[in-house]
């Protein structure tokens, strides 16, 4: 089967969707399917993917690729891709990786377009809690992780308590981690925390842990990813995932788990299914 694979983000950005996207389409390929992934992301970088990746296709090329295709797998809805595809008629199902609103929780514009869209596509959801935002009959299908990377490595010493993977803004709430580390130390209870990720409040977040006294506590790792993340991992004991904003899954939390770590996250939205058994989780914001 020719399977067109539309994501909005790519690798070489870092992220939840990107990471969902590699995997799935590589094991489309790994099935006997012939892939080819379009996307929005600009940055270049060396294709070692066994699939090709069109980055920013015109509207001509697009057509061609619509055309050549039996279906269009697209990895979180994307007008600039979906349009098209309704137009030219091939088979759409669309893997829902985030809420259809913006940040503020509300619907834009295009938002409600992409609402309107929604029963002339097959819908799959990340999580259960998404299913039942987008108010159309979409099956649940957690997203993957990759287990030959993330895996539990028995002989490495787990020296360090707390680790945070992810991106560096407001709505990531390692304020809230911060927080809690300070209450920690106030109650002379050890704990160290290495944050891994960039962002734009990283300078925010490094004076905020100057102002709390835990320069001693606090580690910045800057971006890891494979191999060197999954061994980093494997040297920590939890992995605190304290999002201000209801997180539609979490792939992260995965992860973590698959490395041996215990996992704490805040409760909305998906990522009490992506935790379930092997973790804990509280009240976002507390």
């Amino acid at each position: 089967m020719k399977i067109l694979f539309s994501s909005y983000a790519y690798a070489p950005d870092i992220g939840g969707i990107e990471t969902a996207s590699a995997l799935l389409a590589r094991e489309f390929v790994a099935a006997g399917h012939e892939v080819i992934l379009v996307t929005e992301s600009s940055a270049r970088a060396s294709n070692s993917d066994p699939f090709e990746v069109v980055r920013n296709p015109t509207f001509v090329r697009l057509w061609k690729l619509l055309r050549w295709c039996d279906v269009v797998f697209q990895n979180n809805i994307s007008l600039r891709h979906l349009i098209p595809a309704l137009l030219l008629g091939p088979p759409v199902l669309v893997m829902h990786q985030t809420w259809i609103r913006n940040v503020a929780g509300k619907d834009a514009w295009n938002d409600q377009i992409k609402r309107a869209l929604l029963p002339r596509v097959k819908n799959a959801a990340v999580s259960q809690a998404l299913s039942n935002d987008i108010e159309v009959a979409a099956e649940v299908i957690g997203n993957p992780y990759d287990d030959r990377i993330f895996k539990n490595n028995p002989n490495a010493p787990r020296e360090r308590e707390l680790l945070y993977v992810g991106r560096l803004v407001s709505d990531k709430g390692v304020d809230v981690l911060l927080r809690a580390l300070r209450i920690l130390k106030q109650q002379d209870i050890s704990a160290h925390l290495t944050i891994i990720g960039r962002g734009p409040e990283e300078t925010n977040v490094r004076v905020m842990v100057r102002k709390l006294g835990l320069d001693q506590a606090v580690t910045f790792a800057g971006e890891k990813t494979g191999e060197e993340l999954a061994e980093i991992m494997n040297h920590h004991q939890i992995i605190v995932i304290a999002s201000r904003w209801p997180e539609p899954f979490g792939i992260v939390a995965l992860e973590g788990i698959a490395c041996g770590c215990s996992a704490v996250g805040s409760e909305q939205g998906g990522l009490t299914e992506a935790i379930g058994k092997c973790g804990m989780t509280f009240e976002n914001g507390d």
